[in-house]
């Protein structure tokens, strides 16, 4: 798989997330790139139909693991994307504020906010990951290190649900570039297809940048 090793995050590594969790947040993932790459690596996605939809099962994703002592990934995205987070010994919130660039909402509670994978799992199942090892499967559902994971309202995460960019796009149009910036980034780093609707959308919300 293309530039597997860059962004995942070895057991060396967790310190300095850890370290780097209680700067200010930005309410942004890392590693989004600019709107003249995505661009050009959107240009180097094969272009496919989607396939093997019938056979997806969200448990071939493992997640959320747990990433250092007892805080898993979507604590970890918590703590990083979240303003003035404090926790308790579980690594639970316990005050906070999370900003939803989806829809510009703010929220301190953590239940109402919920972390959204940029390219849903049932839609990389049938972009490619279908034929992944489990291993790389569990990479890709708690990558901590590329836009892959996203503090945002709850149920403008359901509302999204495995809907792509040709089927849903955020409410708030000032993020359409860089959602679009982030999508086309985890596909081209995790080497999964576009459709070609897929592609015509992400054109599109690239040509508002």
């Amino acid at each position: 798989m293309r530039r597997l090793l860059l962004f995942l995050l070895p057991a060396a590594l967790v310190g300095a997330l850890l370290v780097a969790v209680q700067a200010p947040a930005s309410a942004t993932p890392p590693n989004i790139p600019s709107a003249g790459t995505a661009r050009t690596r959107l240009g180097e996605l094969t272009v496919a139909a989607e396939s093997h939809a019938s056979t997806y099962d969200r448990s071939l994703f493992p997640h959320w693991i747990t990433v250092s002592g007892t805080c898993n990934t979507r604590e970890m995205v918590l703590k990083r994307d979240g303003t003035n987070v404090s926790t308790d010994s579980a690594c639970y919130p316990t005050s906070g504020s999370w900003y939803s660039p989806y829809d510009g909402a703010t929220w301190t509670a953590p239940a109402d906010v919920d972390i959204d994978h940029m390219v849903p799992l049932a839609e990389a199942w049938a972009s490619g990951a279908w034929a992944w090892t489990t291993a790389h499967r569990q990479d890709f559902a708690n990558d901590l290190g590329g836009p892959q994971l996203w503090a945002v309202t709850d149920n403008v995460n359901q509302a999204k649900g495995d809907k792509d960019p040709a089927e849903w796009q955020p409410s708030r149009t000032a993020f359409r570039c860089t959602y679009a910036r982030a999508w086309v980034q985890v596909k081209w780093y995790y080497d999964l297809t576009v459709d070609s609707a897929e592609k015509s959308a992400l054109t599109s919300m690239l040509n508002t940048c």
